[in-house]
């Protein structure tokens, strides 16, 4: 029976497509990036023989950060991560800034990853180091990745799965051939480089570990986010520390001189097993910088499309596509951004902003926590870091540590972008979606 009237439907909002194990693989393929395959040599430089402890300790340093995102992300399944979660605890114009900051960072990280794409093809494919060749290895696998993502969030997690898988096969052959080659008198006594930068080394080993604050940005998407996403944080940072531990083990032990070693993954594989082992782990390099990519395109678009829905940008940039659910013009604002700074190689100037950005959101987490704590009821089964307080101000402490170690260019670089921000944040839209001041 018909009435003759009808009611308009019920908006569509993000597809919730992504399991359980495909945000695993996505949190590994966004962490495991280019610097796996350069960490070895950077590492032996600063530190010696000490760079496989400090490894570990890297990790279980970075476990503190993670911990903290595990149980924010257990309170939410919204898309926004860092911003969402500064936003509840501390009021819109941190959240803001948080998420301003998060975002630059990601889409300088896309500029900067397709460029560096088509560098390390260059050592497969010669022409992509300059001209025609170089631009076609910058543009297509960015556009590629823009329309997979367009057309739906599960294409863009089984890529990324996919790329996850394809990258980390080289370094599993990598480790276990290499155990068997590795000379204990070698690893241990490996010299630091003279005038070997501690600072520099701290750095270094964080944004190895970098990444995992993305995980949770496309949580509406997620099919269980509020228990999938720390699950995945937590396997993730596990899995991430042996890889790496290993890694930098055999590395030391079967490269003599490996401090100077431009590619010391693919140096040290061509030693124990022949020239195809060193195509292997510089496929394997290429593969890695085009899968870290992939989470970027992925992630980066749900901070614009978070932010939009607060009011923060166009508000265009808060739909979705009617057909597939997806945040497209998020999603085509990002690469339309970065691809012009890719050609222009105007992307390092914002790359500098990545070692504030990174700390304003891991800083802002972790002082998040214990407040959402206070100010929100914890859902059924939420992850809880054990020793109250302990370990968020730990995290929060070990934030400031980092940031003592970052380079005056890149403080003055955040603190300008920053600047720019209270500046936007002023303009946020009112609901009739006009811009207001204040």
């Amino acid at each position: 029976m018909t009435t003759g009237t009808h009611s308009p439907p019920p908006e569509l909002g993000m597809q919730r497509a992504v399991s359980r194990w495909e945000i695993v693989g996505f949190s590994i393929n966004d962490v495991i990036g280019s610097g796996v395959y350069l960490l070895p040599a950077a590492a032996a430089a600063n530190l010696g023989s000490a760079s496989t402890g400090a490894v570990v300790l890297a990790g279980l340093a970075v476990l503190l950060l993670v911990l903290c995102f595990a149980e924010a992300a257990s309170y939410f399944d919204k898309p926004g991560s860092a911003y969402l979660y500064t936003r509840e605890a501390f009021g819109e114009r941190v959240g803001f800034q948080v998420g301003w900051m998060t975002w630059l960072a990601r889409v300088s990280s896309v500029a900067s990853l397709s460029v560096g794409f088509s560098r390390a093809l260059g050592f497969l494919w010669p022409a992509a180091n300059s001209g025609l060749g170089q631009g076609l290895a910058i543009a297509v696998p960015l556009l590629a990745l823009t329309a997979i993502n367009i057309v739906g969030v599960k294409g863009g997690a089984r890529t990324a799965v996919f790329l996850a898988v394809t990258k980390t096969v080289p370094l599993l052959v990598f480790i276990a051939v290499g155990l068997f080659s590795v000379s204990v008198p070698l690893a241990t006594s490996v010299a630091p480089r003279e005038g070997g930068n501690l600072g520099a080394a701290v750095l270094l080993l964080l944004f190895a570990y970098a990444g995992f604050e993305n995980t949770a940005a496309p949580a509406g998407e997620f099919k269980n986010p509020r228990r999938d996403v720390p699950f995945a944080l937590i396997v993730q940072i596990g899995v991430v520390t042996l890889i790496y531990t290993a890694v930098q083990w055999v590395a030391l032990g079967t490269l003599p001189g490996v401090a100077d070693a431009q590619t010391p993954l693919a140096n040290a594989a061509a030693r124990f097993l022949g020239g195809w082992g060193g195509l292997l782990m510089t496929v394997g390099g290429v593969l890695s910088i085009l899968g870290t990519n992939s989470n970027t395109v992925l992630a980066g678009p749900r901070y614009l499309y978070a932010l939009a829905q607060d009011g923060f940008g166009p508000a265009a940039l808060a739909t979705l596509h009617p057909r597939y659910r997806t945040p497209t013009v998020a999603i085509l604002t990002q690469t339309a951004i970065a691809l012009p700074l890719a050609f222009s190689g105007s992307f390092e100037v914002l790359a500098t902003l990545s070692v504030v950005a990174r700390l304003a959101t891991y800083f802002g987490t972790a002082l998040a926590v214990p407040v959402l704590r206070r100010k929100l009821q914890a859902p059924a089964n939420a992850f809880r870091i054990p020793g109250g307080p302990v370990i968020p101000f730990a995290a929060a402490a070990l934030c400031v540590v980092f940031a003592l170690s970052a380079e005056r260019e890149n403080l003055i670089a955040g603190a300008i972008a920053l600047a720019v921000g209270f500046v936007l944040y002023r303009f946020q839209r009112k609901p009739d979606g006009k811009a207001a001041l204040g």
